[in-house]
């Protein structure tokens, strides 16, 4: 009887927040008129990029190796394929970002803005908790020990936000067409990874998911 009282309210919330989804996507445009100007994404880029950058000038030179050591020599074709593919859709994103103006002053602007200060602040941890661990230790502890790629999970909510801020669909469609052909570099790094620490490395994958909440064991010789 008391969740009867109370159904009313319910279907009150759940219609408000039905309206709220519906505004937003009339805010999303498929292909945004691109323009210069100075109330553009490239802002966003510009914090992203400056946060990152100061990073790496002020983290130790062995740090910043280890952060972009890939052995891509042991790379299959099918992976230099795919990482190419990520590449250049990623360039394609970043030039829509840069030449579309944000949607200030709409609620999808707002909540644009929300998931990348949550995504750049993420990926800000995430590097710190690289750089303390020790190269000789896999890296399990702040933010890795609840996705095993936080960096990635990170500056993916920061992209999306990105997108969400100057209210593009192809954009967003772009990013997550980036980051399925990325998975296949995401794999290539565990497996490298459970060739420098094994079993603790493995054990590791069996507790924390890949990105977040799903876990997603990785056969050693079933994926690529």
């Amino acid at each position: 009887m008391k969740s009867c009282r109370h159904s009313p309210r319910l279907a009150l919330l759940a219609a408000v927040a039905e309206r709220k989804v519906k505004v937003i996507m009339v805010e999303m445009e498929l292909f945004p008129a691109l323009e210069l100007g100075w109330l553009n994404g490239w802002i966003l880029l510009i914090v992203l990029y400056g946060v990152f950058g100061i990073l790496l000038l002020a983290f130790p030179k062995a740090v910043v190796a280890r952060l972009y050591a890939y052995d891509r020599l042991r790379w299959s074709k099918k992976q230099r394929a795919f990482h190419v593919i990520e590449k250049l859709l990623i360039i394609v994103n970043l030039i829509l970002i840069i030449l579309t103006p944000l949607r200030v002053g709409f609620p999808i602007f707002i909540l644009g803005m929300i998931l990348f200060a949550v995504g750049l602040t993420g990926f800000t941890i995430a590097l710190f908790n690289f750089r303390n661990t020790p190269f000789n230790q896999p890296i399990i502890k702040g933010l890795y020990s609840i996705s095993r790629h936080p960096q990635v999970l990170m500056l993916s909510v920061a992209g999306v936000g990105m997108c969400l801020a100057i209210g593009s669909w192809i954009a967003l469609i772009i990013l997550a067409t980036s980051a399925l052909f990325g998975r296949s570099r995401t794999l290539a790094e565990e497996r490298a990874l459970l060739e420098q620490y094994g079993d603790s490395y493995r054990d590791y994958m069996e507790c924390v998911p890949r990105y977040l909440v799903i876990k997603t064991r990785m056969e050693e010789k079933g994926e690529d």
